[in-house]
């Protein structure tokens, strides 16, 4: 177990006061910053997705904007629990700016493998509490929401061309 605290960024869920108050008492915000370079997309299942980081290959410069939080170790095992690491999250470090100075944060990001989807509205409001709570813009949020249900029909989309294409036997694995 570790014995020194951790800075950790948050970008969904935990992003919420009340919630992590209630998981992690001893969690402490040391304020706003923003994960450049990514976007925030939901994924998981198609009517019960959560969110997730993934580098933003647009070049449109698009940042996340987060909550970065000093951890104790004990908060940090209720996180892993909550998050479903290492099966469901992973955890990666990165650099993010704090008054202007660069620190370095773990964070949760989805392992590979989950469909795009939209969020519970319960678990969707979760995260709006936490952006109107830290003055973030919501229009990015819905953005994101939106963006992932477009992708869930693209890849419903693609599902349903391969299907017939096996099933009419136009679809070869070599």
């Amino acid at each position: 177990m570790k014995n020194s605290n951790t800075l950790y960024l948050a970008y969904g869920s935990n992003l919420n006061l009340e919630q992590m108050g209630y998981r992690c008492p001893y969690a402490r915000v040391l304020g706003p910053t923003e994960m450049s370079g990514h976007r925030l997309l939901f994924r998981g299942s198609r009517r019960g997705a959560v969110a997730t980081v993934e580098p933003d290959g647009s070049g449109e410069g698009l940042a996340v904007p987060a909550l970065l939080w000093e951890i104790t170790p004990r908060c940090e095992e209720a996180l892993d629990q909550y998050e479903g690491w290492p099966r469901f999250y992973r955890k990666e470090a990165v650099t993010v700016p704090l008054n202007g100075k660069p620190v370095e944060a773990m964070v949760y990001i989805m392992n590979s493998g989950h469909g795009f989807g939209s969020p519970s509205d319960g678990y969707l409001n979760t995260i709006r509490e936490g952006y109107d709570s830290a003055g973030f813009d919501t229009a990015f949020l819905d953005r994101a929401v939106d963006v992932s249900e477009e992708l869930a029909l693209e890849e419903d989309r693609l599902w349903i061309e391969e299907t017939k294409l096996i099933e009419t036997g136009q679809f070869h694995w070599w």
